[in-house]
């Protein structure tokens, strides 16, 4: 992350696409290839976009729901 790249949003290494673009396209339909093609990436990259939000996904604790 770089404050002077995408906000200092996670971006993938040595690019310019941050990771929320990459995993919105798969979740949105697009096929792995399709991604890989309309943002000239490599498996590996796309894969390691995946992984960051996995990874990010098991470390934010649940919403939970405020009493009343």
């Amino acid at each position: 992350m770089n404050p002077n790249i995408r906000f200092g949003k996670p971006c993938l290494t040595a690019t310019r696409f941050d990771v929320t673009t990459v995993v919105g396209a798969l979740a949105a339909g697009e096929s792995f290839g399709a991604v890989q093609e309309a943002y000239s990436l490599t498996g590996e990259q796309i894969l390691a976009a995946v992984r960051y939000a996995a990874h990010v996904a098991e470390h934010v604790p649940p919403a939970v729901k405020q009493a009343s």
